[in-house]
């Protein structure tokens, strides 16, 4: 059984449903995600466990299944990736540097009320030329740096101003509309072993469809736990955390993401996550870059 939130009467509801099916049961009205994951080691299971509170209403629309956590991302943590930065930067030392080295790269993606859930638009900027979806595991770590769930999540990407200067990373990282995740976070018993998951993509372009691939988590160079390990390392989060563990699916370098494309990700056991493209921002002075 997942966690599924939803928004009910104008009310945000949390509620229980097999990922692949959608929300079934509310949950009762006192428990909120920033409660489950602040709370006791095994506050997410019990609740999951626990009694309804009745059916999910007809109309009833499912966001994004996030509370006040924030939002961290990955880097680098798939051959291919390492591969791409290269390819896209020209400077290839930091990337290769930091996908042999202990320490991984970790940075800040979206902060609480920032992130965009299922068929909630996407953003590319518009001072940018060069956009891609990533699509990820996401993995959801409670106060006491437990992984507690997982979901799709969609890193959003700038690859023209990354790929600039790697001292932009936040500029191409961190905008409006940047993060989406869901539709549901489905707990670790829920979910077959991380080794045999597919991670999915397609993007669909006029109802046609112009990129799909698949990877395998099996070939994440870095284990999702031992990620929460080093981002607890300076930091605590008391009400838990969402870390993105990287993409290894890569459009190819001609392909970039338009206004009104519809990106959707599906990981095995997590459902389907999906949304439509927007440009954020005004050009830059002289055009689109």
């Amino acid at each position: 059984m997942a966690l599924w939130q939803v928004l009910a009467g104008g009310e945000r509801r949390l509620a229980r449903g097999p990922a692949g099916q959608g929300p079934q049961e509310l949950l009762a009205a006192s428990l909120t995600i920033d409660a489950l994951l602040g709370g006791p080691p095994d506050a997410l299971a019990t609740a999951l466990r626990g009694p309804a509170a009745g059916p999910v209403p007809p109309g009833a629309r499912v966001v994004a299944p996030i509370g006040g956590q924030e939002v961290w991302a990955a880097g680098v943590t798939y051959t291919r990736s390492r591969d791409a930065r290269v390819l896209e930067s020209g400077t290839p030392d930091p990337y290769e540097r930091v996908y042999a080295a202990e320490r991984p790269e970790l940075f800040f993606k979206a902060a609480p009320g920032r992130v965009r859930g299922p068929g909630e638009p996407v953003g590319i900027r518009a001072d940018s030329g060069w956009d891609v979806p990533e699509p990820e595991l996401a993995v959801v770590a409670d106060a006491g740096g437990r992984i507690v769930g997982y979901l799709n999540g969609n890193d959003m990407s700038s690859r023209s101003i990354e790929g600039e200067n790697p001292l932009y990373l936040p500029q191409a990282k961190i905008y409006t509309g940047s993060c989406a995740i869901g539709p549901c976070l489905a707990t670790p018993d829920e979910v077959p072993a991380l080794g045999s998951l597919l991670i999915g993509l397609r993007v669909l372009r006029d109802g046609a469809e112009v990129v799909a691939d698949t990877v395998k988590v099996a070939d994440l160079h870095r284990q999702p736990a031992d990620l929460v390990r080093w981002l607890f390392r300076g930091l605590d989060f008391p009400l838990g955390v969402v870390l993105l563990t990287g993409t290894a699916i890569v459009p190819p370098p001609a392909f970039t993401l338009r206004a009104g494309d519809e990106v959707i990700i599906a990981t095995t056991g997590l459902g389907e996550l999906r949304n439509v493209v927007e440009v954020i921002g005004p050009p830059p002075p002289g055009g689109p870059a």
